[in-house]
C-alpha cells in the first residue's frame, strides 16, 4: 500500500469514529432531555414483575377476628325450625355452615322452609353458607321420606359399573340441590376391610382399593357436577376398625407403608382426580402418631394428607361432639389442636354450648398467639375460595318437585 492510499485509509476511519460518538452524543443526549430511560433501565422495568392482587387475601384483609372465626366452624341444629340459638350462631357468631340431620327434617316443605330461613337470616352477612348434609345414599340417608332412597354403597359395588355410579352421584346432586344444599359428606372410601367393622359395612363400596378407588371417584365426580361439593371421607380410613368412633376412639396399628399401600389408595385417588374437600376420622393410629387422634394429628394432616398426598383443599374435621373426642378431650382443646394440625374447618354438630366453647377457644388461642393468625388465614382463604369455585350464594328455593326426583330415581333403581 503506497503512502497516499494509507493516509487516505486512516482519513476515512477517524471520520466514521467522530460520527458515530456523534451518534451516539446525540441519542444520549435525546433521551435525557425527553426523560426517556435508557435501554439497559427499560430492561429493568420489563423485567419487573407486576404483583397480582388476589381479591381472596383483600377479603380476609377487611374480615374482623370474629368473622373469620365464623368461617372455620360449621355447626348443628335442634330443631325443624331456625330458633333462637342458631340465629344467634349466624347474627353474632358468623358461622360458616350448618349440617342437616334427621332430627331437624319432618317433611319436604319443612326442610324446604328451614334451610331457605337459614338463607334468609345470613343474607346481611358478607360471606354465604355451606349447607350441608350426610346423604350417602342407602342405610345413611337424612332427606325427608318421601322421597325414593338410593341403594347402599356396597350394592353399587357389587354392580361394578362405573357409569351407574357416576349417576347415582348426579341424583344426590339433583336432591340436594332441590332443597338449597351445597355440600354432601359423601362418597364414603372407607375399605371395608374389617367384618367385625361396627360402623362402616355396607356404606363402602368394598373391600377392596381399586373397587372402592373407582366407583368412589365416579361418585365424587357426579356429586360435584351438578355443583354440590363433594366431601370425601372418612381420611385415613374407618375399615379396619371394631371400635364405632361415635361411641369411643378407634386405634388402628398398621404402619405407613400398609396405609400407603391400602387404606389411603382411594383418597389418594380422589385428590389426583380434584377432590375438593376431605373429612378427617377421629382414628388413632398408634404407628403413626400414638398421642393424638387423625383429626387432630399434625402427622397425619399436614405431613400425610396435605405434602405426601399432596392436598391443599379443605379439610374437615368429623364432629367434634362424637365419643371418640368427647370422651378423651375437652372440645375447646380438641378445636385449637385440630387448627394447629391443619384442619380448615371445625364440624360441631350437636349442641349450641358446644359451638359457643369451640369459638369462644378458638379466638382466645389466636388472641394469645395460640393458634398464629397466618394459620388462621391459611384456612380462612381455602373456605372461601372453595365457596367462589362452587359459586356458593344464599339464594332461596320456591318450590320443590317430589314426583320428579322420584321418577328420576326409580330409573335408576330399575338397573339394580
Amino acid at each position: 500500500m503506497n503512502k497516499r492510499k494509507a493516509c487516505s485509509y486512516i482519513a476515512c476511519l477517524i471520520s466514521l469514529f467522530l460520527l458515530i460518538g456523534c451518534s451516539t452524543i446525540d441519542k444520549s443526549k435525546d433521551l435525557v432531555e425527553n426523560n426517556i430511560p435508557s435501554t439497559e433501565e427499560n430492561q429493568g422495568n420489563i423485567q419487573t414483575p407486576i404483583e397480582e392482587i388476589d381479591p381472596i387475601k383483600e377479603q380476609i384483609k377487611e374480615m374482623s377476628l370474629e368473622e373469620k372465626i365464623g368461617q372455620i366452624v360449621m355447626v348443628g341444629l335442634e330443631d325443624y325450625t331456625l330458633d333462637d340459638n342458631s340465629r344467634k350462631m349466624i347474627e353474632n357468631y358468623y358461622v360458616g355452615g350448618f349440617i342437616i340431620f334427621s332430627k331437624n327434617v319432618e317433611d319436604s316443605a319443612q326442610l324446604l322452609s328451614l334451610i331457605n330461613s337459614l338463607k334468609e337470616t345470613n343474607f346481611k352477612n358478607r360471606i354465604p353458607l355451606f349447607i350441608s348434609i350426610d346423604e350417602e345414599g342407602g342405610r345413611v340417608s337424612r332427606i325427608p321420606k318421601e322421597i325414593k332412597k338410593l341403594p347402599a354403597n356396597r350394592k353399587i359395588g357389587q354392580m361394578n359399573n362405573k357409569e351407574l355410579s357416576y349417576k347415582i352421584g348426579t341424583i344426590l346432586a339433583e336432591e340436594l340441590n332441590m332443597f338449597g344444599f351445597n355440600m354432601d359428606f359423601a362418597p364414603v372410601l372407607d375399605i371395608n376391610s374389617n367384618p367385625k367393622n361396627p360402623v362402616i359395612g355396607d356404606r363402602a363400596f368394598g373391600a377392596e382399593p381399586d373397587i372402592v378407588s373407582n366407583l368412589g371417584i365416579q361418585t365424587m365426580k357426579g356429586i360435584q357436577s351438578g355443583r354440590v361439593i363433594s366431601v370425601i371421607k372418612h381420611f385415613p380410613g374407618h375399615g379396619d376398625t371394631s371400635v364405632d368412633s361415635h361411641v369411643g376412639l378407634p386405634t388402628i396399628d398398621h404402619d405407613l407403608e400398609r396405609l400407603k399401600s391400602f387404606e389411603l389408595v382411594p383418597f389418594k385417588e380422589a385428590i389426583d382426580n380434584e377432590a375438593d374437600a376431605v373429612m378427617v376420622a377421629h382414628i388413632l393410629l398408634s404407628k403413626i402418631d400414638s398421642d393424638y387422634p387423625s383429626s387432630l394429628s399434625k402427622t397425619v394432616i399436614t405431613n400425610i394428607l396435605r405434602e405426601d398426598l399432596g392436598f391443599d383443599g379443605v379439610v374437615i374435621t368429623d364432629d367434634m361432639t362424637m365419643g371418640a373426642i368427647s370422651e378423651n378431650y375437652e372440645i375447646g382443646n380438641a378445636a385449637i389442636k385440630a387448627i394447629n394440625a391443619g384442619s380448615d374447618i371445625v364440624l360441631v354438630a350437636h349442641g349450641f354450648e358446644n359451638s359457643i366453647t369451640v369459638i369462644d377457644s378458638i379466638k382466645a388461642a389466636v388472641e394469645n398467639g395460640v393458634i398464629p393468625g397466618e394459620r388462621l388465614d391459611e384456612s380462612v382463604y381455602r373456605v372461601l375460595k372453595l365457596k367462589q369455585k362452587y359459586n356458593i350464594l344464599d339464594q332461596t328455593k320456591d318450590t320443590i318437585d317430589v314426583e320428579e326426583i322420584n321418577n328420576i330415581i326409580k330409573e335408576i333403581l330399575d338397573e339394580f
